[in-house]
């Protein structure tokens, strides 16, 4: 019965195809499905490809955040170490005055011991030569009495006496201006060390921020052009899902001109029951509860500092403040400290700490005994100037100055040659 009600109604719709069918259903129901799935199999493929945009844009947006981020750190440390090296540089030249000024009075101070020697080596060679000083013998023989002599014998005394004190009075004065002269000579010598080392980490960190600004742009530059194939894609895409809204009004159309010819061509007969839809399966009410992630295991003083390598600069003397902190500045020995009280342990107040202070925090142990979490230090501007915490596997992580928080290989290279060998357990 079906088969012939089929072979009718496809009679029929032969028949009155040219007169009932209007030009734009030329295609028929299958064509226009077929159509159809090929262009939902093409927005499935661009959406695919705009999702893939969108996650690529979010994650160059989430890079360039966190460099613009890295940019602000660098910038403040480099105004920062700028301010120490002008400072430095203007210790160096006071310094420097303080040394001239105590090479002249040396020099003043030479010159009068010098001729107080020249007296002293003439009253000397007067009184080997003639048994006594001929004006202090004609002083003496010119007494009048016997207690004008003793009176004039020790006045002469005193004058000698005198004449000893001054001369030992003027070398302790040059022995003590030699003395500070050492200490101003070794105060500077350390600044302008301190200061070299400062015009180098400024060179670095420019190098650091150029580097990250031509990266930046680069980053910029990507997110434009991904911007633009997502829109180019999205474009794409609401065209298609015009072409498919067309397919489907057209097939909708076609069915609807094909039913209405059905019903107009068909004989009154028995209406073949359509099947009904099976009922969607009911949703399984046994659902997984959802395991509790680990408790995370606590850090150590190792691997602490690892959220800020790639997130921080150096600054000299920087990371004794919040604020320091917060935006990742720190120097060598508060990194150290600041890494430490992570894990509970105090390394003294955090205003003073430094590598002096932390040489003398713990245990001296021997290199050959080094095991992760000791502190090791490294002969740089000046003996023990730079600090940082062993990892092991011949590495240390610590803020240095080309780098801000880094692990760095101390078994060869640069901080192989910089280690001292002096290894402290906390």
């Amino acid at each position: 019965m079906k088969k012939k009600m089929l072979l009718l109604n496809t009679t029929v719709l032969l028949g009155l195809g040219g007169v009932l069918s209007p030009p734009a259903y030329a295609s028929t129901i299958q064509d226009m499905e077929s159509q159809k799935s090929q262009i939902q199999n093409q927005r499935q493929d661009v959406q695919s490809n705009i999702k893939a945009a969108s996650d690529e844009l979010t994650r160059l947006q989430a890079e360039q955040d966190q460099m613009k981020a890295q940019l602000e750190r660098l910038t403040l440390a480099e105004e920062e170490n700028n301010k120490k090296a002008q400072k430095t540089e203007a210790d160096i030249k006071e310094t420097s005055k303080q040394v001239d000024q105590l090479e002249k009075e040396i020099k003043l101070l030479q010159e009068k011991l010098e001729k107080r020697n020249d007296i002293l080596k003439d009253r000397a060679r007067s009184m080997q030569e003639s048994g006594g000083n001929v004006e202090y013998l004609q002083v003496l023989l010119g007494s009048s009495s016997f207690g004008d002599f003793v009176d004039r014998a020790l006045a002469v005394s005193t004058i000698v006496d005198a004449d000893r004190g001054i001369l030992k009075e003027t070398k302790n004065m040059q022995d003590e201006l030699k003395t500070k002269q050492a200490d101003v000579k070794s105060k500077l010598a350390s600044l302008e060390d301190m200061k070299a080392e400062l015009d180098e980490m400024t060179v670095q960190l420019a190098a650091q921020k150029k580097q990250k600004d031509a990266l930046a742009k680069e980053l910029k530059d990507k997110e434009a052009k991904n911007e633009e194939l997502k829109a180019s894609l999205q474009s794409k895409d609401s065209s298609l899902a015009n072409e498919q809204s067309t397919l489907e009004q057209n097939i909708k159309d076609q069915k609807a001109a094909e039913e209405a010819a059905r019903k107009a061509a068909a004989e009154p007969a028995e209406k073949a029951d359509s099947p009904s839809p099976k009922a969607a399966p009911k949703a399984s009410s046994n659902d997984v509860a959802p395991t509790s992630a680990p408790a995370p295991k606590a850090s150590n003083v190792v691997t602490v500092g690892n959220r800020w390598i790639g997130n921080s600069a150096y600054v000299f003397g920087g990371g004794r403040s919040q604020s320091d902190i917060n935006h990742g500045l720190f120097d060598c020995s508060s990194f150290v400290h600041w890494a430490y009280s992570q894990v509970g342990v105090n390394l003294g107040p955090l205003g003073s700490v430094s590598t002096e202070t932390l040489k003398h925090a713990g245990t001296q142990v021997s290199s050959s005994q080094m095991q992760p979490g000791d502190l090791v230090f490294f002969d740089t501007y000046k003996k023990d100037g730079h600090v940082g915490i062993y990892v092991g596997g011949g590495k240390f992580i610590g803020a240095q100055s080309s780098t801000g928080v880094a692990i760095a290989n101390m078994s060869s290279g640069y901080w192989k040659q910089k280690f001292n060998g002096r290894v402290v357990r906390i």
